[in-house]
């Protein structure tokens, strides 16, 4: 997360004045700095000069789509990642989370809520920068699988895996607790944050894509283990003992 003094400074990317206008004088009320970007080009330039503490990227824009700002961002910053699109369905969703977005907002929306919500993501982006000042801790290895927390790498059976950020993020809280089962809840509270706002589908939808890029079995799993109704478990190196 940006340094950037006691406002955080938001970019805000929307092309239809209507909504970016009183939207980002909502924002400055709230005590934000609010920069706004009406193209993909401008918001590039932006992203790629300045540092800023959370993006609010609409998907449609008239020189290019969202999508690609978003995945043009991610590959040089972990910024916080807000879209917002008219265009609700699943898979939308699950696309614009896979880019690694933070949140998505589905238009019309309420300004108090998209408030809360990067008010939300703000303090568990503070709370991780707080925690990456601390003493680091120690590099888990479990079975062919190692975790280091402070370089934010995973190499499994020596290879490096590369994980977005929330998939890394919900990798070493799994593993920080190896053995034991964590809840669906509290998962959401430490990755996510306690007020997310969205649907758990968000936790289904990244427990499979790190299931599959560990090359781990639903039906058999080596690391990852469902229990049903509560939680996940992820195996300790006692388990993975031949």
């Amino acid at each position: 997360m940006a340094t950037t003094g006691p406002r955080p400074k938001i970019l805000f990317v929307e092309d239809e004045t209507s909504i970016s206008e009183p939207f980002s004088h909502a924002l400055r009320r709230e005590g934000f700095d609010a920069v706004v970007a009406g193209t993909a080009t401008r918001a590039l330039e932006l992203a790629g000069r300045e540092e800023f503490d959370l993006v609010l990227l609409d998907l449609t824009l008239p020189d290019g789509d969202g999508r690609d700002v978003c995945r043009e961002i991610r590959r040089g910053s972990d910024v916080p990642i807000v879209m917002l699109t008219a265009r609700g369905t699943e898979t939308d969703k699950i696309v614009g989370l896979e880019l690694g977005a933070d949140d998505y907002v589905v238009k019309p929306f309420a300004g108090g809520e998209v408030v809360a919500r990067i008010r939300a993501i703000l303090r568990r982006a503070g709370r991780q920068a707080s925690e990456d000042g601390d003493e680091p801790e120690p590099i888990r290895v479990i079975g062919g699988l190692e975790v280091d927390s402070a370089a934010r790498r995973v190499r499994l059976d020596g290879e490096e895996l590369e994980l977005a950020r929330k998939e890394f993020d919900l990798l070493a809280e799994m593993v920080r607790h190896a053995g034991n089962v964590v809840t669906r809840e509290d998962l959401m509270a430490r990755v996510w944050d306690e007020n997310w706002f969205g649907s758990t589908k968000t936790l289904d939808v990244h427990v499979g894509w790190l299931r599959r890029k560990l090359g781990d079995d639903p039906a058999d799993p080596t690391y990852i283990h469902t229990v049903r109704g509560v939680g996940f478990r992820f195996s300790t190196p006692e388990e993975l003992a031949p």
